[in-house]
């Protein structure tokens, strides 16, 4: 198994620091507004990451952070006419709401910045006692040019830094790339007891104190999206290692950005959607299909078209359970054992599936094995010589197991059984369907197109195939 590492700039052959365990710890929300479609796709590459180490036998340990104080909370908690608290409250639940909606797997422990204050303050500290930082009117800063290692994740070069990219102007800081680790509070502010007086922390210091104290000092992989790569993630390695003494993460992740009809999502383009606004108009599983329908490190283009075609893509997977599903309610009948042939198909589909996985989480691979196996099994059941006999019903129920197994306890994207059916209705509809072929026989096509055209007024989709006639629940 390979994973692609920011750092390294290379995929890697995945080796954990404890056999058989797994930390992961995955930058969480700023918890000021509705996390937006970007966000989303941030929050279900680590999802996609645990359920496959699962899968593969990992036991994961998951840490996401919520960002509970900062500029942009102050600001919208003033705006609001609430605490800061209230507003952290308000948009964490919402973030649960959405995740949820999104079937987004929890992680096992959500820290907040504001109860880790005392965390970062020694943290501060032991930069400081080490030469790291220094104090300056009530402000602690990093000094970037005594971390030697300084933009090796984001292969930034600190004399391309000096020259004025992304540096804030601040005549306190010895040096302008020195970035704040601890901030003086201003009036109305939320505000801790510090050695330096009143302030807060700043914003890249909280995952360098929540990370290790829940994972340790080492743990293996750190999710985010690929805009924190600088300056978050390489400020965040600066002071774990400095405050360390050694690599602290084995395997950096990030996923690609999302464009919104080919242009990068910005609020002044008028074209920035919360996921709330697209979970408002398409169905999550849609949604959620689409996020993970291209590899996690390419760029994702969002639009009408391709929300569109992954409801297609992912309603053609939903019609070939359905019909398996179907199949397996049938009597098995006398002829020809063709069910190896089938068995056969399913393993070498799941073969790549896996070898799609196996290769740097690859969804888009893995997702089209999928398909495969769809077009190939509805081939086999299309033939006019097709008999349900035991072999195959037993094959069929390895293909239904198997999308199972990767398209709903992999992926996330299949609904379960138990979502799909409710006991009373399917038995209503297959007495209606019976009606309509007793009517057919009977020659009354007149009334056994009316219960098709009834069923279909109230949301079934009936369809007549060789082996009789099957039905679906329309979206």
């Amino acid at each position: 198994m390979k994973i692609y590492n920011t750092l390294k700039d290379t995929k890697e052959e995945f080796e954990t620091l404890e056999d058989g365990k797994v930390k992961m710890y995955s930058c969480g929300p700023t918890v000021y507004d509705y996390f937006h479609i970007g966000n989303a796709r941030a929050f279900i590459v680590p999802d996609i990451v645990k359920r496959y180490l699962e899968y593969k036998g990992y036991e994961v340990m998951h840490v996401l952070n919520f960002t509970d104080i900062d500029d942009k909370m102050i600001k919208r908690a003033n705006e609001e006419g609430i605490t800061v608290d209230e507003l952290a409250e308000k948009f964490i639940t919402a973030y649960f709401e959405d995740t949820d909606a999104l079937n987004i797997k929890r992680a096992d422990v959500y820290p907040q910045a504001t109860e880790h204050i005392s965390e970062m303050i020694n943290l501060v500290k032991t930069l400081i006692d080490k030469g790291y930082a220094y104090e300056k009117n009530g402000d602690v800063y990093f000094r970037v040019d005594k971390f030697d290692e300084y933009g090796k994740l984001s292969n930034k070069k600190i004399e391309d830094l000096q020259a004025g990219s992304r540096v804030d102007v601040n005549e306190e800081k010895e040096d302008p790339l020195d970035f704040t680790l601890w901030k003086e509070s201003k009036a109305g502010e939320p505000e801790w007891d510090s050695p330096w007086g009143q302030g807060r922390p700043g914003w890249h210091i909280e995952c360098s104190v929540m990370s290790t104290k829940y994972l340790g000092e080492e743990f293996d992989i750190h999710t985010g999206g690929v805009d924190l790569t600088f300056p978050h993630h390489e400020n965040e390695i600066a002071q774990s290692e400095a405050c360390c003494g050694h690599e602290v993460v084995n395997y950096w992740l990030h996923n690609g950005y999302i464009n919104i009809e080919g242009e990068k999502m910005s609020k002044s383009l008028g074209n920035f959607f919360t996921t709330r606004d697209i979970l408002d108009k398409y169905p999550a599983e849609v949604v959620r299909f689409f996020l993970i329908s291209k590899h996690y490190r390419s760029p994702i283009n969002f639009s009408e078209e391709n929300m569109k075609d992954a409801a297609k893509s992912l309603e053609r997977l939903e019609n070939t359970v359905d019909r398996v599903k179907y199949l397996l309610k049938q009597d098995v009948q006398d002829g020809e054992l063709k069910g190896a042939e089938l068995f056969e198909l399913v393993a070498e589909k799941k073969e790549d599936f896996i070898a799609a996985m196996d290769d740097d989480f690859n969804t888009s691979l893995a997702i089209a094995s999928l398909h495969e196996l769809a077009r190939e099994v509805n081939k086999f059941i299309d033939q006019d010589d097709f008999v349900l006999t035991i072999d195959v019903k037993k094959a069929l129920e390895k293909v239904k197991e198997t999308f199972e197994e990767l398209g709903i306890e992999v992926l996330g994207i299949l609904k379960t059984t138990e979502e799909t059916e409710n006991d009373l209705v399917p038995d209503l509809v297959e007495l209606l369907l019976e009606t309509r072929s007793d009517l057919r026989d009977q020659g009354n096509y007149e009334m056994a197109d009316q219960i098709r055209d009834e069923l279909s007024n109230l949301g079934v989709a009936v369809k007549d195939t060789p082996q009789g006639a099957e039905w679906k629940i329309k979206e």
